[in-house]
């Protein structure tokens, strides 16, 4: 969605805001395939695996971890984040969104990035809590088409079970 949009994501900022999680998992191992810088800020206790950022830096991987939500999302091309919390997580849930609110895509952290910076969220949003609704629904937010696109790949993966 993104290279669909803004052109090749070799050398562009990518920032990610929450949790260490499956989906930034991902994006670490995408920067380095695809040669991005990949600023992660994530609170104390959610930072992504030591292993894996360990992996990272072992493989020339362009990946910033910061507290700083502000710092991460500067000059980015695109901002991104993902539900604070999941089904069936076994987590004080009040405890890990106030840990989170800082990481809150709005207004503010938008302002920060490029001016013609995209969001982008996997879905489904929890509005208020990882995104507000001004962005979700906003001109630079790209998740439903990111959404459209997804289907493709499990189209895809639906056909190749069926063989």
């Amino acid at each position: 969605t993104f290279e669909e949009l803004k052109g090749p994501i070799k050398n562009k900022k990518i920032a990610w805001l929450g949790d260490g999680n499956n989906v930034v998992y991902s994006l670490i191992e995408a920067a380095i395939q695809f040669d991005f810088e990949l600023r992660i800020a994530s609170p104390k206790g959610y930072e992504p695996n030591k292993n894996i950022l360990q992996w990272a830096k072992k493989n020339n991987g362009n990946v910033l971890l910061t507290k700083d939500p502000i710092k991460a999302a500067s000059f980015a091309d695109c901002i991104m984040t993902d539900k604070w919390i999941s089904m069936g997580d076994k987590i004080n849930k009040n405890k890990k969104k106030k840990a989170l609110k800082p990481y809150q895509v709005n207004k503010k952290i938008m302002n920060v990035a490029k001016k013609d910076a995209v969001f982008m969220h996997c879905l489904p949003a929890t509005r208020g809590e990882e995104v507000t609704n001004d962005i979700m629904d906003g001109p630079q937010s790209v998740a439903w088409l990111e959404a459209f696109n997804r289907i493709h790949a499990q189209k895809s993966i639906i056909e190749w079970c069926l063989k």
